[in-house]
C-alpha cells in the first residue's frame, strides 16, 4: 500500500471566548492557515487535489461549505481546489487527516490539505441545534433514535460524570490533572516549544494592528486553590469548568503527500500516517471510546504502548485523560507533554490538525520517533493516528 506522509502542520494561537481572535471571521482564519501551508513549504497551490475543512458548528458564519469558502478566500489557492467540510464532532479535523491519507494511500490523489476551523465566539457551541429548535423546527432526536435511548439526551458532560464515576476518579485528581495541563503549558511557551507550529494572525489590538501568537487561554496564576474554587457544574458532580477543555476560537492546518509528490514537488516529509483507525461505541458515556480505540489501533499497527514515544489525548474533560491512562498502562510523563485543551482551548472541528501540529513538533524537539493522538468525540466515536517521525 502507498505511503502517506505529512509535510508540514501548523495552527493559530489559541483565542479565549469573545477574546483575541473574536474580531476574525472564521472563513478567515481557516484561509490564513491554508495559505501559511503553501507559503511554509513552497508548494504550488494549483497542485492541491483537495482541501478537507473539519467544523463542528456548520451554521451562521460556518456555514455555506466553510472549508470551500476558505479556499475562496485564501490567497496562494486558485479557485479551481476543490474543498470539503466534515463533521466528526471534536475529531472532525482528525478525521479530514485520514480522509487525506486514505485519498493519498489509495492513490486518487496526491496533494491534500488536512484542516479545521471554529469560531466558538462567533457560532457557539450547540447554536446549529438550538436555534432551530427555538423556531419549532425539532431537534435530533428522531422517534426510532427515541425508542432505541428513550428520556436520554446525549450529554458530553453527563458522559464525562459516568466516567469519573466508573473509574473512581475525584474532584482532587481531577484539578490536579488540570493544574498540569496549565504548567506544562506555561513551560511550552516561555521555551518556544510552540513558536514552529503557531502562524501570527493580524488582529485589531489596544495600540493598533498586532499578530496574535500565544495562546490566549493558559492561567499563569493557576494554583489548585483557584480551580478547586471552581463551580461545579452539578451537584455532587466533579466537573467544572476549571478541569474541562476551554472554549476556544482557533484553525489549523496539515499537508498531506503521497511518495510522487514529494519527488515531483521537492517536498521534505516530517512523518509519515502509520494507521488510522476510528471506532463507535456506548454513545451515552460518550467519551470513553479512545480507550478501546487505542487499544484497536496498537494491535491493528502490531505495536505496543511502550512502543509509543509521545500521545496526545484531548483533555475534553480531565476524566478522559486520566481513564486513558488508566486503561492502557501509559506513561503520564509522555502525555500532552506541551499541555493540552484545558489550558490551551478546545476549538472542537480545528483540534485535530491542532493537536497533530503539537504532536510532531513535541516528538521533534525530545528526538522520539512515534505518536499516538486520538480524541473522544459526541456520538461515542474515537480517532486514532498514529504517526513516525521522521
Amino acid at each position: 500500500m502507498a505511503v502517506a506522509y505529512i509535510v508540514d502542520a501548523v495552527r493559530t494561537a489559541g483565542g479565549r471566548r469573545g477574546g483575541k481572535l473574536a474580531g476574525t471571521h472564521p472563513v478567515d482564519l481557516a484561509a490564513a492557515v491554508l495559505d501559511a501551508i503553501i507559503e511554509r513549504t513552497g508548494i504550488d497551490g494549483a497542485a492541491v487535489d483537495d482541501v478537507i475543512m473539519g467544523c463542528v458548528m456548520q451554521g451562521g458564519q460556518q456555514a455555506g461549505q466553510v472549508g470551500r469558502n476558505a479556499v475562496l478566500a485564501a490567497k496562494h489557492l486558485p479557485d479551481s481546489v476543490p474543498a470539503v467540510s466534515i463533521d466528526r464532532q471534536c475529531g472532525s479535523s482528525q478525521q479530514s487527516m485520514q480522509f487525506a491519507a486514505q485519498a493519498v494511500m489509495s492513490g486518487t490523489q496526491d496533494v491534500v490539505i488536512a484542516a479545521g476551523v471554529e469560531s466558538m465566539t462567533r457560532v457557539p457551541m450547540g447554536s446549529t441545534a438550538t436555534l432551530f429548535m427555538k423556531e419549532g423546527l425539532g431537534n435530533y432526536k428522531s422517534p426510532h433514535l427515541e425508542e432505541k435511548y428513550p428520556g436520554i439526551m446525549f450529554s458530553q458532560f453527563m458522559g464525562a460524570e459516568m466516567i469519573v464515576k466508573k473509574h473512581g476518579f475525584n474532584r482532587e485528581q481531577l484539578d490536579s490533572f488540570a493544574l498540569e495541563s496549565h504548567k506544562r503549558a506555561i513551560a511550552a511557551t516561555q521555551s518556544g516549544a510552540f513558536d514552529n507550529e503557531i502562524i501570527g494572525i493580524e488582529i485589531e489590538g489596544p495600540n493598533g494592528p498586532e499578530l496574535h501568537r500565544t495562546d490566549e487561554g493558559i492561567r499563569y496564576d493557576a494554583t489548585m486553590e483557584s480551580i478547586g474554587s471552581v463551580k461545579l457544574l452539578q451537584e455532587g458532580g466533579a466537573i467544572s469548568a476549571a478541569n474541562a477543555s476551554q472554549i476556544c476560537d482557533g484553525a489549523s492546518a496539515v499537508l498531506i503527500v503521497s511518495e510522487a509528490a514529494l519527488k515531483e514537488h521537492n517536498l521534505t516529509p516530517i512523518a509519515r500516517i502509520v494507521n488510522l483507525t476510528v471506532t463507535g461505541g456506548d454513545p451515552v458515556i460518550m467519551l470513553e471510546e479512545p480507550l478501546f480505540a487505542t487499544d484497536r489501533a496498537l494491535k491493528r499497527a502490531g505495536m505496543k504502548i511502550e512502543d509509543i514515544d509521545l500521545y496526545e489525548v484531548n483533555e475534553a474533560f480531565a476524566p478522559v485523560p486520566l481513564a486513558w491512562l488508566k486503561h492502557t498502562g501509559a506513561d503520564h510523563a509522555k502525555l500532552n507533554v506541551n499541555g493540552g485543551a484545558i489550558a490551551l482551548g478546545h476549538p472542537l472541528g480545528a483540534s485535530g490538525t491542532k493537536l497533530m501540529a503539537t504532536l510532531i513538533n513535541a516528538l521533534k524537539a525530545r528526538g522520539g520517533k512515534y505518536g499516538l493522538q486520538t480524541m473522544c468525540e459526541g456520538g461515542g466515536i474515537a480517532n486514532v493516528t498514529i504517526i513516525e517521525r521522521l
